[in-house]
C-alpha cells in the first residue's frame, strides 16, 4: 500500500477537469487517471490530457490520492462503489460542497485519511481559492499533500472544518456574485448607449484591475473606494444609490443564505 503513487480524479465535471488540467500543466500526465461515468466525456478528457480513463478498482490500485469531484447528491453512490477498494494507504480528497469528513469516513474502511476541500471555479484559469480541512485520520502530512495538489490551480488556505460552510458561501459561491455584479454593470453600460462588446471590456478589465489592487496594496477596500470617491463627484453619487437600495445588506444576506444551504446539504446526507 505504501508504494502506491499517483492521482485519480473521480468525476470529470468542471471542477474535476480544472484540477486535472492544472496538475497536468504543472507536473505532466504521468500517474494521473480519471473515472468518468459518461464514456464520451471520459474519451474527451483522455484525448485532451493524455491520461487513462479507468474503473474504480483500477483507480484505487494505481493511485494514492483519490479526488472525489462529484456533486454532493452523487457522493453516497460513489463512496459505496469505492469503499471495497480503499484502505489507509490512500488519501481521499473530497470537494463535495456541504459534506463533512465524518460522512465520507463513515462510508469508507476505518483509518482512511480524508481531507475536505472547498475550491472555486477560477481554478479553471489557475486563480482558484481552495480551503482545506482535515478529517479524523488526516494529519499534517496529508494536509500538505492535499495543499500541494490544490496549489497547482491557485491559492490554498486551511480552516477548522466547522468554518467550511461559511467558506462555501463566501469563496465557493463567490464567483457567481461577482459575475452577477458584472452582468448588471454591463447592462447599465448598454442602457447608457455604449456597445455591449466595449462595455464588457471596460467592466471586466476594471474588475481585474481592482482585484489586483486589493491583493497588492494591502489596503482596506473602504480606503481604496474612498480614494475614487471625490467630494461631490460621480462615484459618491453612485455609492449613495447602492446604499439607498441596500446592496450591502443584500450581499450579506445572500452569503448567509448560501451558508445555510451548505449546512442543509450536509444534514441531508447525515453529516450533522
Amino acid at each position: 500500500m505504501g508504494e502506491r503513487r499517483g492521482l485519480a480524479v473521480l468525476g470529470g465535471g468542471k471542477m474535476g477537469e480544472a484540477l486535472l488540467a492544472g496538475l497536468v500543466r504543472r507536473q505532466g500526465a504521468d500517474g494521473v487517471v480519471v473515472c468518468e461515468r459518461h464514456p464520451e466525456r471520459g474519451a474527451e478528457l483522455a484525448a485532451r490530457y493524455g491520461i487513462d480513463v479507468v474503473g474504480f478498482e483500477e483507480a484505487a490500485a494505481r493511485s494514492r490520492v483519490l479526488l472525489l469531484a462529484v456533486k454532493p447528491q452523487d457522493l453516497p453512490a460513489l463512496l459505496e462503489r469505492l469503499a471495497p477498494s480503499v484502505g489507509p494507504g490512500h488519501l481521499v480528497v473530497s470537494i463535495a460542497a456541504g459534506i463533512s469528513t465524518a460522512t465520507v469516513e463513515a462510508a469508507l474502511p476505518a483509518g482512511v485519511p480524508v481531507v475536505r476541500v472547498m475550491p472555486n471555479t477560477p481554478a479553471l484559469v489557475d486563480e482558484g481559492m481552495s480551503v482545506l480541512s482535515a478529517g479524523a485520520s488526516a494529519g499534517e502530512a496529508e494536509l500538505d499533500e492535499a495543499e500541494a495538489l490544490l496549489s497547482t490551480v491557485g491559492r490554498v488556505a486551511r480552516v477548522p472544518e466547522y468554518q467550511q460552510d461559511a467558506v462555501t458561501a463566501l469563496s465557493g459561491s463567490g464567483p457567481a456574485y461577482f459575475f452577477y455584479l458584472v452582468e448588471a454593470m454591463v447592462d447599465a453600460g448598454v442602457l447608457l448607449g455604449l456597445p455591449r462588446a466595449l462595455t464588457t471590456e471596460l467592466v471586466v478589465q476594471t474588475a481585474l484591475g481592482s482585484a489586483v489592487m486589493l491583493r497588492e496594496s494591502g489596503e482596506h477596500p473602504a480606503q481604496l473606494r474612498d480614494a475614487v470617491s471625490s467630494p461631490g463627484g460621480t462615484t459618491i453619487a453612485g455609492i449613495r444609490e447602492l446604499e439607498r437600495h441596500s446592496v450591502r445588506s443584500a450581499l450579506i444576506a445572500a452569503i448567509e443564505a448560501a451558508a445555510r444551504r451548505s449546512v442543509e446539504l450536509g444534514r441531508a446526507d447525515g453529516s450533522r
